[in-house]
Formats: C-alpha cells, structure tokens, sequence
C-alpha cells in the first residue's frame, strides 16, 4: 500500500509504483470511479473516436441535419419556458 499527500488545491501525486503499474505516462488522462467508500483509479486511453460504433442508434442511419434541429427546438422551447 502506498499513499500520498493532499495539496492546498486538492492535487495528488500518483506515487511512481502505481504509474508504472498502470503504465501512465505525463500528461496521459485518468479517470476515477466512485463504488461506495472507495475510488478506482483507471487509465484513459484513446480518444473519442475510439468509441466509433460502441452505441447502437434508435434509427439508423442517424440523420444529424434532423437530431440538430430537433436539440435547437427544444432549447429555444427551454428558454421561453424560463422567461
């Protein structure tokens, strides 16, 4: 078990046993999962386009043009309905 310290602006340095053992390298992205009392601690690798496929659409082919005007309506709708 190994354990670090808390800065004033709630930074923690990952001690070097634990970067090495996930592989993370500067500037790579973490990301922390809560489960109950306990926080995991996992590497993001890749980026977005990575995901390419992982969701299945309602309608597929997706037509953006329609999802686009669709989201734009209901915004305007929001921001009358707060007025």
């Amino acid at each position: 078990m190994v354990g670090s310290s808390l800065t004033k602006k709630g930074q923690v340095t990952i001690p070097k046993e634990i970067r090495e053992l996930l592989g993370l390298k500067e500037h790579d992205r973490v990301l922390f999962i809560h489960q109950g009392e306990k926080v995991v601690l996992k590497p993001l690798k890749g980026n977005l386009l990575d995901l390419k496929g992982s969701v299945v659409p309602k309608n597929y082919p997706e037509d953006f043009n329609i999802i686009r005007k669709k989201v734009k309506k209901e915004i305007v709708a929001r921001r009358s309905a707060r007025e």
